[in-house]
């Protein structure tokens, strides 16, 4: 059996440090019950994300447009949709906690391969 590793990147903004928002992930992970198979890897700097072309190309985008942070997901044994969704939820709950000020927009987008390409999370 082969088991299939997939990913998931968030690309987000956030004013904390990038030790805050790391020390922030397991409480965050907890709240919104994360698979322990996921692995999370913060990075800073989208141009420090590595991968192919394509992932390079919007990680470009990403940082021309004033993103700061990228959250690699990794989930052994599920679909990389799966692995976006469990992405989605981590960020859509780091928004809800210190990280972020009441009232300070979220900026980001979830991105995942399907079929080859590179999706938007709707």
């Amino acid at each position: 059996m082969t088991i299939t590793v997939v990913k998931a990147y968030g690309f987000f903004n956030c004013n904390a440090s990038k030790e805050t928002i790391e020390a922030e992930l397991p409480a965050i992970r907890t709240l919104v019950k994360t698979p322990s198979e996921l692995e999370l890897k913060l990075i800073e700097g989208t141009e420090n994300l590595k991968g192919d072309s394509q992932l390079m190309s919007l990680a470009k985008e990403a940082k021309d447009s004033g993103i700061k942070y990228v959250l690699e997901a990794t989930y052994t044994g599920a679909t990389n949709k799966q692995t976006a969704n469990e992405t989605a939820a981590v960020l859509n709950q780091a928004y809800q906690s210190p990280l972020y000020k009441k009232g300070e927009q979220f900026c980001g987008d979830i991105i995942y391969k399907d079929n080859g390409n590179y999706n938007f999370m709707e």
